[in-house]
């Protein structure tokens, strides 16, 4: 890519869309060591 290439944003719905994405992982994520502990604790 040339440094004289005009920005590449994505649009206001792709952004919003990739931010609840990420929110969603992390969720995932916490949820699986939730229960990973709830699990080991039985």
């Amino acid at each position: 890519m040339l440094w004289s290439d005009p920005e590449n944003e994505p649009p206001e719905e792709l952004r919003n869309t990739q931010a609840m994405l990420r929110r969603l992982g992390v969720l995932m994520a916490l949820a699986m060591v939730l229960a990973m502990l709830v699990i080991g604790v039985r």
